[in-house]
């Protein structure tokens, strides 16, 4: 009994392992997260830059807008927009995204010997 109890637990702990490997797709770090109902700011997450969350809010209001905007960061910065969003909007938030204040190199100064 107890080897067939064995081969059971390591085939499950290889299926969950296989599916992990598979199903979880990389993720960014989110810098921040925006919620639009029906053009008005409904809630947020992280630092949003000051300029593009008052021009994204001017979409949004124009256009009542009821959709998520969410900024993450795996190698540079990505902007997701809602689904629901027609393509000309959407663009017309890209336009307005600084991603030039996310793409400023860090410059390290402990290693820096003077």
């Amino acid at each position: 009994m107890t080897p067939t109890l064995l081969k059971i637990v390591f085939i499950a702990v290889a299926v969950f392992i296989i599916y992990k490997l598979i199903f979880s797709g990389k993720k960014g770090l989110t810098i921040f997260e925006m919620h639009f109902k029906e053009g008005r700011l409904d809630s947020h997450k992280g630092k949003i830059p000051e300029k593009f969350a008052k021009e994204c809010r001017a979409i949004a209001k124009s256009n009542k807008l009821t959709c998520t905007v969410r900024a993450e960061k795996l190698n540079g910065v990505r902007l997701h927009i809602s689904a629901n969003v027609s393509d000309g909007i959407a663009q017309r938030i890209r336009n307005v995204f600084p991603f030039e204040y996310y793409d400023k190199k860090q410059v390290d100064n402990s290693k820096k010997v003077s």
